[in-house]
């Protein structure tokens, strides 16, 4: 079993990577996204380079202190027609994410790097799209509801593992991409290290 450092304290990720043979000590980046992604908002990046961006970051920031060993980080983000939605702070924002999404088709990236001492030596972006049925509000309220603090802010606000199925008609993608970690890309990298 390859064992890597998984700078994400997400337990879905853990278990994918488990799920996948591939042994993981957790150890979070503790890194601040969002004045991270404001800056590049600012400069004009699209959601996948803001992915790519904090996943890298994730992972060198892991590795610098981790000689010698390989560090995977990843980040997710939605892409609604190029604009940036990034994870809720409350309810509320949820319910607002929920209803922009509403009915519509959007994109979920996820991008995974893996770090050696410090530096990138891989990296890989997935894309699933995601085609949301129609609801209305009351309907996406009731939704919220039956979701926990935690999975509602670990998440793009679904859990397509758990309830976040329902809200959907079609799903074009690799689930583990939707679920934050394009897990079939990494065990191929990895398969060099056995």
């Amino acid at each position: 079993m390859i064992k890597i450092i998984l700078a994400s304290k997400s337990k879905i990720r853990e278990k994918i990577l488990k799920e996948n043979n591939i042994d993981c000590f957790v150890k979070p980046s503790n890194v601040d996204e969002e004045p991270i992604k404001a800056s590049l908002l600012k400069d004009g990046a699209t959601p996948e380079i803001i992915s790519k961006n904090l996943a890298e970051l994730k992972a060198n920031k892991v590795s610098q202190h981790m000689h010698n060993s390989l560090v995977l980080g990843a980040d997710s983000v939605i892409d609604l027609n190029g604009q940036l939605i990034s994870k809720p702070e409350n309810r509320g924002e949820a319910l607002n994410i929920l209803n922009k999404l509403n009915g519509k088709k959007h994109s979920l990236i996820s991008s995974v790097c893996i770090s050696k001492n410090g530096s990138m030596i891989w990296n890989h972006s997935d894309k699933a799209n995601l085609f949301m049925k129609n609801f209305s509000n009351e309907e996406l309220i009731s939704y919220l509801d039956k979701i926990p603090d935690e999975t509602l802010y670990a998440y793009n606000v679904y859990q397509i593992e758990g309830e976040g199925r329902k809200l959907f008609t079609k799903i074009d993608g690799d689930e583990n991409t939707v679920m934050g970690l394009p897990v079939k890309k990494i065990r191929d990298y990895l398969g060099k290290y056995k």
